[in-house]
């Protein structure tokens, strides 16, 4: 079978037809395309936009993706965004667009939605050992000498695993050594004789190949900047290790990989990244950062470097969840009609922003989430609070990741309402 361009299968996407599967859009819009919806500009308040129904802001979004752009290239940082956060293929083009070398992902399922779509550079953040989705990836490899993938290893008996599962492949898998960020971490080799083990057992095989080391700072346990920087230095440390070892000299290699970044320390990676020494090859700094598309009201708006380095700009929440206000028992409660289908709580309730009523848009004073139910929000209210059965509630939301999840298709809106695009995500 031949795989359509990213332009073609984007393409499908805004020729797939509206119904049933998507929340929040029109009733009356059944039966159109996406594209068709799209050049209906319809205002999300006015034009049949049913509640509850998540919207992105199409200047909040582009500032974002404009904002790491900048970012990425004045630290001379390649950027590959982390995709689990969206799985939105329309995001992953226009972060591409934006500068990033490719796209960070987290399972197999995930890559073959990417591959869908035509993105032809992939780091996965995580040791493959199923066989099947090796087989896959090793197929997609041979029959595409442009898709350039990157995995991790973490163990010698993945590196087993993987072995057996690729042999007869025609191109090697390039892997680089996942380096735990300590002890009672995440996934990740807990020290560096062990990482060398992992790195003897792949120069052993021939189905893999050795092209850098990488890991995920986040998970440095009691993290602070100290921590953190201390981490990433023995990261770089065991790159310039393997380098003077020559591990790095597999058939065709043209770069090193040094890999690290989540949302919360790409500060601190950009200032280590920057100390790296010359290696035997040119260093590909590659930061994986992916919640910043969206940023949130939350969780990432409290931890975001930015607010280390102001100077540096700021990620705006480009989410906001509308729901209606459906009941108003008392003077100290209200419930509206979106609940844990519909928003992100696995970190922090969402936060209760604005009320729209009549057309006229004012704060929620008075008004807080005091929790969630399947498909209602506990709204508690205080005597300042101006909240009607039928008023629309705009929420902020915390944490991304769990944010797109429960949306196949999410309009993106302007400033005063019109709905200009759609995402779709596919998780």
């Amino acid at each position: 079978m031949v795989r359509d361009t990213g332009t073609e299968a984007l393409a499908r996407l805004a020729g797939e037809r509206v119904d049933h599967r998507f929340k929040g859009l029109p009733p009356d819009a059944d039966g159109l395309t996406v594209a068709e919806l799209s050049a209906q500009r319809r205002n999300l308040f006015t034009d049949g936009f049913t509640t509850p129904v998540l919207a992105l802001s199409a200047e909040r979004l582009d500032h974002n993706l404009r904002l790491m752009e900048t970012y990425a290239t004045r630290h001379g940082l390649a950027f590959a965004p982390h995709g689990k956060t969206s799985m939105a293929p329309q995001l992953f083009h226009r972060q591409l667009a934006h500068g990033a070398w490719g796209i960070t992902l987290a399972v197999p399922h995930q890559v073959r939605v990417a591959r869908e779509f035509d993105i032809d550079r992939i780091f996965l953040a995580n040791e493959v050992v199923d066989p099947s989705a090796l087989k896959w990836i090793s197929s997609e490899l041979d029959t595409d000498p442009a898709f350039r993938f990157i995995c991790y290893v973490d163990s010698v008996r993945g590196v087993e695993l993987m072995d057996a599962a690729l042999r007869g492949a025609a191109r090697p898998l390039d892997v680089v050594v996942e380096l735990a960020a300590g002890e009672g971490a995440r996934t990740g080799v807990r020290t560096e004789a062990e990482c060398a083990a992992v790195a003897d057992a792949v120069a052993a095989v021939g189905t893999l190949r050795l092209v850098g080391v990488a890991g995920y700072e986040g998970e440095v346990p009691e993290a602070d900047p100290e921590r953190v920087h201390a981490w990433l230095r023995r990261l770089t440390a065991l790159a310039v290790e393997f380098d003077k070892d020559g591990r790095f000299s597999g058939s065709g290699l043209d770069e090193i990989v040094v890999s690290a970044g989540g949302s919360a320390w790409f500060d601190a990676v950009a200032d280590v990244f920057a100390e790296l020494p010359e290696l035997s090859l040119p260093a590909l700094k590659l930061l994986r950062s992916g919640a910043y598309v969206s940023h949130d009201d939350g969780h990432y708006r409290e931890i975001t470097p930015f607010t280390r380095i102001p100077e540096e700009g700021a990620l705006e929440p480009a989410f906001r969840l509308w729901a209606q206000v459906v009941s108003r028992p008392s003077p100290e409660q209200a419930f509206a009609n979106a609940g844990k289908r519909d928003a992100a709580y696995d970190l922090d309730l969402p936060l209760a922003q604005v009320v729209r009523r009549d057309g006229t848009e004012r704060p929620a004073t008075g008004v807080e989430v005091s929790g969630l139910s399947d498909q209602h929000a506990w709204l508690r209210t205080t005597p300042e609070a101006d909240l009607e059965v039928g008023d629309w509630i705009g929420m902020g939301l915390s944490h991304p990741c769990t944010s797109f999840d429960k949306w196949q298709l999410i309009p993106v809106a302007e400033a005063d309402g019109t709905v200009v695009d759609y995402i779709r995500t596919f998780f």
